[in-house]
């Protein structure tokens, strides 16, 4: 994880507490932490090998980003007689890796090495940086940091975490107060979350919240990093922490971009899904009835839409209080999202198997609550018979 920590006792350093190691710069809360790691701790045999790795965080970058591929590559299905799409190897010729595939390709598209994905996004990258192409370039090629260049959808869960390790271990040595090192620390937050390690997320985010801080960072990426540290809270289930932090990044895209905003709408989403872990139903669906029209008007059949139209159903079927008509819409409504979401992303895609999930509760659901009825009547019906004979 990013060395926030003292190494030895393990207490929190923040990004600027404690000292360092004058060799290495491995990071302790004070003098006796450090001599103690040194004689027994092991510091004593790792100080030059660390320093010669490019010091303590890259060589925990480089450690980490190593065994994440290890993970990723284990993880992948459906790889024999496949090659990476890039270097046409079934092998990556230095790292002798496996192959993956974290996006939405299908068939026999979008299997690669985590190696050289990370490669081709950095030299896409260097490239816009040393030819001056512009923040429109530069911002698409960042995004093959995340982004599968085959089908245009993010990569998801295991190579999501390697690539976030990939991105992180690059541009870990650039100067902290330039843009590159915070994206590259929220990419890892995100790839961290991906593969359940939310503790690590939030780490990632706090850390990076507090060097925006430091430094003067935009609003608008104050307010991101904030809606990520909610999100984190929220996997972690500390709810109505999650919920307070929600409801402010939703208040401050609306006063920073309007109501019609992508991010506005994404943190509409996100207060939404805070309101529904804490059970509140009758004010996540307000939110959302407000919100659907909007976002598809602004951003139509999008991912982020199809996930509000989701999110509006789950509410519908959730809810103690819902209608037969209730779990009818919700049944429908995600019926519709399943064909859209497995045209587009495939089967194997996370976001498609929630919905499968939802729908095949709200399908147990409006059964239950029908079968109810249905046997209400036949009581009904048997009582008036008896009574009439």
């Amino acid at each position: 994880m990013l060395l926030t920590q003292c190494s030895f006792c393990a207490v929190d350093l923040g990004l600027t507490l404690g000292k360092k190691c004058g060799r290495c710069s491995t990071r302790y809360c004070g003098a006796a932490c450090q001599v103690q790691h040194w004689k027994e701790g092991g510091h004593d045999k790792l100080c030059r090998l660390i320093k010669k790795g490019g010091g303590a965080e890259q060589y925990n970058a480089n450690k980490k980003y190593t065994e994440a591929v290890a993970v990723a590559a284990a993880c992948a299905e459906d790889t024999k007689g496949q090659t990476c799409y890039i270097c046409t190897q079934a092998l990556h010729w230095k790292t002798k890796e496996g192959l993956v595939r974290g996006c939405a390709c299908r068939g026999t598209a979008g299997f690669a090495h985590v190696s050289c994905l990370a490669e081709q996004a950095k030299i896409l990258f260097a490239e816009a940086e040393e030819n001056n192409l512009g923040d429109k370039a530069m911002n698409e090629r960042w995004t093959r940091w995340h982004k599968c260049s085959l089908c245009n959808q993010d990569y998801h869960g295991t190579v999501a975490c390697a690539l976030g390790w990939a991105c992180w271990k690059t541009y870990v040595g650039r100067p902290e107060g330039h843009w590159i090192p915070g994206a590259a620390m929220a990419l890892l937050g995100s790839g961290l979350s991906n593969v359940n390690l939310h503790e690590d997320a939030l780490s990632v985010r706090e850390a990076e919240l507090a060097r925006l801080r430091r430094f003067g960072g935009l609003e608008e990426t104050i307010l991101a990093m904030r809606r990520n540290i909610a999100n984190s809270h929220q996997k972690l289930g500390r709810n109505e922490q999650a919920l307070r932090l929600m409801g402010d990044v939703f208040s401050g895209y609306v006063k920073l971009n309007g109501e019609e905003h992508e991010q506005t709408l994404l943190a509409a989403h996100n207060y939404a899904n805070s309101l529904l872990c804490l059970k509140r139903f009758e004010e996540a669906k307000s939110l959302m009835r407000k919100t659907i029209p909007v976002a598809r008007r602004v951003l139509g059949e999008s991912n982020q839409t199809l996930k509000m139209r989701a999110m509006y159903a789950t509410a519908l079927y959730d809810d103690p209080a819902a209608t037969r008509g209730d779990l009818r819409e919700a049944t429908t409504t995600l019926e519709d999202i399943e064909r859209t979401t497995r045209r587009v992303l495939g089967g194997a895609h996370p976001l498609v198997r929630t919905i499968e999930r939802n729908l095949q509760e709200a399908r147990g659901a409006l059964y239950a609550r029908e079968s109810g009825a249905v046997e209400s009547i036949r009581e009904g019906v048997g009582a008036m018979t008896a009574g009439g004979a």
